[in-house]
């Protein structure tokens, strides 16, 4: 296969991925889900399995305190001790703004928080009401010098003291949500703990070249990770029963999510109501008895996708960092990226980096592709007179060219089988670029201030489709066919309107790749010149 027509294979692919993956956020068979066995009420909390009772009106609201470390701001409702707002510190709302990134959030029309509590047959967030916690401050910071912030919230019920403690630890996005119980009272007690993340129904964003996905995912016994989408929520409610397991809302570069205790049976769940969806979990049913404490422990995890620490918080946290079935090469690729960003302290510099380490890789291959190509252009003139000569026996043409190829050691897919091997790498750059979060408004140089953002004034697509010009037009095999040199012409600038809307930093990558192909084309040719292997005619 001669290089014109692995370009027009490659093209093939290249638009088919963009086809095929915003059909599978949009049109995508969803899986069949057993509607779950526990009613789900019309309210905030999740019923009882026990007492199917409604909940109080979700709009009551008690004090709001903050609660912080060095990493984020959290504000917390004593009426349940909902999280009502997480404010990352280290990241912008936009580009060189100076307002922080808000990803819980309950204002301006936006819903998205993170409720708990403890229902069942004594459960105290109930028909009657939330829970009403008592604390003493309205502000607490993890102070300098301090590693872990531990803030109790109170509350007391019949004999019985309940203490919803907050941990913050520092450098940490997840967040310990412990029940201390301490039953006082003349009879034992029942409660259930839950978890659930709030949120409006809104469709994923973005475009065919970019799209975002803003919707639930969750973790069980017998799944890894799952997406469950808004769409999916509201045609059947999730009922998964696991040991281990989480549950999340995934919104681009960050994630929420509960990680309830993973040694005990939790089920999953889901339901919407109102225009807002919750996916949480609950825990097993818990006995306190008379004169007894007991603890329950989960942990909320509200910040950023950085791979190692979710991945220490619970297992396969870290994959809500999708990179889609490309993970196996998506993976070591993003190891590479970060430890050579390590030393050159520019993600831009770090793309080049890789794309000279994975050109240089695939250079036997790139080498084989221009040796075969320039072996079967010396070939050209004994093939056109078999054509001649079997006139349509098409079989006996056939296995003439098998035996010539054979003889003369060529293999006709050789020019063909570089590119198709830069097409799942090329894909698993562009999950990495859109699901890494540390290229979040990193700047390259001069106007490329966000390698995750498309390039503001188009210069890296213009370059891109120029260098893909000038490949094509150095290609050592000519397309004859009329229709061919048409479309071959018109590719640079197919590509280069795709790439308009690409991440600046994944075309970086393309353009190199490009620049580095055509440097290896000039030495190849020259190395083959010397053998009598290709003349550089057209």
């Amino acid at each position: 296969m001669n290089s014109s027509r692995g370009l027009l294979a490659l093209a093939l692919l290249f638009i088919s991925f963009l086809v095929y993956q915003q059909w599978e956020i949009d049109k995508a068979p969803k899986p069949a889900v057993a509607q779950t066995n526990v009613t789900q009420s019309s309210t905030d909390t999740p019923s009882s399995p026990t007492a199917n009772t409604a909940t109080p009106d979700s709009e009551a609201k008690g004090r709001v305190i903050t609660v912080a470390n060095d990493v984020f701001r959290l504000k917390i409702d004593t009426l349940g001790g909902d999280v009502v707002e997480s404010e990352l510190l280290n990241y912008a709302q936009e580009l060189n703004s100076e307002a922080r990134f808000t990803l819980l959030d309950n204002q301006n029309g936006k819903t998205y928080i993170a409720q708990s509590g403890l229902v069942g047959k004594d459960g105290i967030d109930s028909a009657a009401g939330r829970a009403a916690y008592q604390v003493d401050g309205d502000n607490f910071v993890l102070a300098d010098g301090q590693n872990e912030l531990r803030v109790p919230l109170t509350f007391e019920k019949d004999g019985v003291t309940y203490r919803k403690v907050f941990v913050l630890k520092r450098g940490a996005y997840d967040v310990a949500v412990n029940y201390e119980i301490q039953n006082n009272g003349a009879a034992a007690i029942e409660v259930q703990p839950y978890g659930q993340l709030k949120h409006n129904l809104v469709e994923s964003s973005g475009h065919i070249a970019m799209p975002t996905y803003t919707g639930g995912a969750y973790s069980s016994s017998e799944t890894n990770y799952k997406k469950y989408s808004f769409d999916e929520m509201k045609k059947a409610n999730l009922s998964i029963d696991t040991k281990a397991g989480w549950v999340a809302v995934l919104q681009h570069y960050f994630v929420s999510a509960w990680i309830p205790s993973q040694d005990v049976d939790n089920q999953l769940y889901t339901s919407t109501n109102n225009g807002v969806g919750f996916i949480g979990y609950r825990g097993p049913v818990t006995t306190v008895q008379p004169g007894e404490s007991k603890s329950i422990n989960s942990s909320l995890w509200t910040g950023p996708k950085l791979q190692e620490q979710m991945g220490a918080v619970a297992n396969h946290l870290d994959l809500t960092v999708d990179y889609g079935w490309a993970w196996f090469i998506a993976k070591p690729l993003f190891w590479l990226l970060t430890h050579i960003h390590d030393l050159v302290k520019n993600w831009g510099l770090a793309i080049i980096g890789v794309t000279l380490i994975v050109k240089g890789l695939l250079y036997p291959l790139t080498k084989a592709q221009y040796t075969s190509m320039a072996k079967m252009r010396m070939l050209q003139p004994k093939l056109q007179e078999m054509r001649e000569r079997f006139g349509d026996d098409r079989q006996r043409m056939s296995q003439e060219m098998m035996k010539l190829y054979k003889e003369e050691k060529v293999n006709p897919l050789g020019g063909c089988l570089p590119l198709l091997i830069q097409m799942p790498i090329f894909i698993a750059l562009y999950w990495t670029f859109m699901e890494a979060v540390e290229l979040r408004h990193a700047p390259f140089f001069g106007w490329i201030q966000d390698l995750s953002a498309q390039d503001p004034y188009y210069i890296l697509p213009l370059l891109m489709g120029g260098s893909m010009f000038l490949l094509q037009k150095m290609s050592p095999t000519p397309v004859a066919d009329p229709m061919q040199q048409k479309i071959m012409t018109f590719m640079p600038v197919v590509f280069t309107v795709f790439f308009l809307w690409f991440p600046a930093g994944l075309v970086l990558y393309w353009l190199v790749s490009n620049l580095i192909t055509i440097i290896q084309q000039q030495l190849i040719y020259r190395g083959l010149e010397k053998k009598g292997l290709h003349s550089r005619k057209k």
